[in-house]
């Protein structure tokens, strides 16, 4: 008896996970904020969820919501920019994010410590609830932030 072979049916891609509304964010503006650093840790991560913001124009944009105890980033760099005009930048040798931090990006990009480039944003989310507790050389999108206490260490801003 002959034995039959079926074609292999192609697995279907996995989808991105559907944004919800977060009722209680901020109202944010666009574009997003630059952020960058030499390294982030993050403790007490509790989610990692994609959401819609509501935009100061009254639209809403997905978002890619991190919730965590803590996040700390060493040679920290936020470049916020307009369509037009100058950019105002922020410089720190240290930011630390402390207590019921909230952070709303549109990206995040680093490397992770063995080298492996890691990339997310709102339409490719990390699978699960998981992040590296570390990143390197990480570019923010940075929508927005709250936390209880947000701290720079030897601060210094200049339009540009």
């Amino acid at each position: 008896m002959a034995s039959v072979r079926f074609p292999a049916r192609p697995r279907p891609a996995p989808t991105a996970p559907t944004a919800v509304d977060d009722a209680g964010a901020p109202t944010f503006t666009l574009p997003a904020a630059q952020l960058g650093g030499s390294a982030i840790s993050f403790s007490g991560i509790t989610a990692v969820t994609i959401v819609t913001v509501p935009l100061a124009n009254g639209s809403r944009t997905p978002v890619l919501k991190l919730e965590a105890d803590d996040i700390v980033i060493d040679d920290f760099l936020l470049d916020v920019r307009t369509a037009t005009g100058p950019s105002l930048v922020t410089n720190s040798g240290r930011m630390e994010l402390r207590g019921n931090v909230r952070v709303y990006l549109d990206s995040v990009a680093g490397t992770l410590l063995d080298g492996t480039a890691f990339t997310l944003g709102a339409e490719t989310p990390p699978p699960g609830d998981e992040l590296p507790p570390s990143l390197l050389k990480v570019h923010l999108g940075l929508v927005g932030v709250s936390a209880n206490s947000i701290t720079l260490a030897l601060s210094h801003q200049a339009m540009h």
